[in-house]
């Protein structure tokens, strides 16, 4: 039974002696993630006006948009317009490759460490960004000096299993539905597959939830506590149903 997608070669060649160069299904289920989020991205935006009508497409994303927005403001208590692009694209990607399992023959690219280790990696090299943009290189490096020098790599390591646990959960959650889907579908194949793929469009959505709500935790333990001057001008301090993004402008 194939584990992950990695072990699925669909093309190689030779480039020169030496070297060779596969396309694995990891690889290949990626890129057709990416054409669904750049072509549906350019489907929704493509008659976009201030004066034309809202389509039920553009008010998906909208919905999609706020609810992100909802999330961050409710995690850091700040402007989400700094960490929306990074959080959102991480929901956006994740949930989109857990949704596509519908399609027959295709495997989440989530089901493979690789991928998960490099939204991982993402998310560890995003952290230090987003705390050093806000705190400067002192403020953020002294953070990992508190409350004593002693803990420093403490600090360090808790750092890098952060981002292991984050690739591992991902993983785990995703690979362990697809096989057990498989083997169902060896035993019953006209109803466990259907309850399974449904089942898995449920856990798939979860797990990107969860994925880009630690993301965001992390996030906003790294750049520290929220400034009044984060906030737009107006904007309440609440969170919930009075967060000044779940009202309309």
């Amino acid at each position: 039974m194939e584990i992950t997608p990695d072990s699925r070669v669909l093309w190689e060649t030779v480039l020169w002696p030496g070297f060779e160069f596969r396309l694995n299904a990891t690889i290949f289920f990626t890129w057709i993630v990416m054409a669904v989020l750049v072509m549906g991205a350019a489907f929704v935006v493509r008659r976009v006006s201030v004066d034309a009508p809202a389509s039920r497409w553009r008010t998906a994303v909208e919905v999609i948009v706020r609810m992100i927005n909802n999330q961050i403001f409710e995690i850091s208590h700040q402007d989400p317009k700094r960490f929306l692009p990074f959080i959102g694209t991480l929901f956006l990607f994740v949930a989109v490759s857990n949704l596509l399992l519908v399609v027959p023959g295709f495997t989440p690219p989530t089901a493979s460490l690789s991928t998960t280790t490099a939204l991982a990696i993402c998310v560890l090299v995003a952290v230090p960004i987003f705390g050093v943009s806000r705190m400067g290189v002192r403020g953020y490096l002294g953070a990992y000096l508190k409350p004593t020098i002693l803990m420093l790599p403490f600090n360090i390591i808790g750092e890098i299993t952060r981002a292991i646990a984050l690739a591992v959960r991902l993983y785990g959650n995703i690979m362990s539905g697809v096989m057990i889907a498989a083997i169902l579908l060896g035993v019953a194949p006209f109803f466990f597959p259907v309850v399974m793929d449904l089942l898995g469009l449920l856990i798939g959505l979860i797990q990107a939830y969860i994925f880009s709500v630690l993301a965001m935790v992390y996030i906003a333990a790294a750049v520290g506590p929220p400034i009044t001057a984060d906030a737009p001008s107006g904007a309440e301090t609440k969170i919930g149903a009075n967060s000044p993004y779940s009202k309309e402008s």
